[in-house]
């Protein structure tokens, strides 16, 4: 009896159909230099960007169908242990890791990665040292409802930026990310999507500020002129930079 993969041709290595190419766009999967042409051209070929829009109602319904369930307080330091990372210096910190809607959008995002690679992709190439896992830092909205999900590469000079599908309408506005270093005025990083997963570069001249207790913000601006040299929307989301 055939296999259910006995009919798969895995030889074929020619480049992605338009319907593959924008679900890994959509999920974050290409890589820099294929993701840019592929953003460039959801911004100029309206067919393409359909299929964008299509993936992305595909996979936003999996960020409520996951039911919440709160974690225990020795989760997150058994993980690190399984790390085998050091142990966080105790502070306090604004209780977003307790927040059951962080960690259902979270456990969304993550299984929506997972399948996608499964699926997408004929071969999962192991993670390198430069592709360790990183916490997640969560932008949120002054009720505590997470609006983006981050991820912070100041090595690469990378931010993994996953937005929270509805939960930001910008209108004919924009919306702005910003670092405010600790006791510094915020730098524009450059807009970032409220619909779809992206990853922003961040100029080496700013690295270093992507630092633990550095805070992410986003704001509502005006469409021209971007980046800006200050702020001048309202804050719709913030959040402070995690340790490792």
């Amino acid at each position: 009896m055939n296999s259910p993969t006995d009919d798969i041709d895995t030889s074929d290595r020619s480049p992605p159909g338009d319907d593959l190419l924008a679900a890994e766009l959509m999920l974050g999967l290409l890589e820099p230099d294929e993701r840019r042409r592929a953003a460039a051209r959801a911004e100029t070929d309206p067919a393409f960007a359909r299929l964008v829009d299509g993936w992305d109602q595909r996979f936003a319904p999996w960020l409520v169908r996951v039911e919440p369930v709160a974690p225990s307080a020795a989760l997150w330091p058994r993980i690190r242990r399984d790390l085998g990372w050091e142990a966080p210096p105790q502070r306090a910190r604004a209780p977003l890791w307790g927040s059951l809607l962080l960690w259902r959008c979270a456990t969304a995002v993550a299984a929506g990665v997972a399948l996608a690679v499964v699926l997408l992709r004929p071969a999962v190439v192991p993670p390198t040292e430069t592709a360790a896992a990183r916490p997640v830092t969560t932008l949120a909205h002054d009720d505590g409802r997470a609006a983006w999900l981050v991820t912070v590469d100041a090595t690469q000079g990378k931010v993994f930026v996953v937005p929270v599908p509805g939960t930001v309408s910008p209108g004919e506005r924009i919306c702005e990310l910003w670092i405010i270093p600790s006791g510094g005025a915020p730098i524009s990083l450059g807009a970032v999507s409220d619909r779809k997963a992206h990853t922003v570069d961040i100029a080496e001249a700013l690295r270093a500020r992507l630092a633990a207790g550095a805070v992410l913000a986003v704001t509502l601006e005006d469409r021209q002129g971007v980046p800006h040299a200050a702020p001048a929307g309202p804050i719709v989301a913030k959040g402070e930079i995690l340790d490792i």
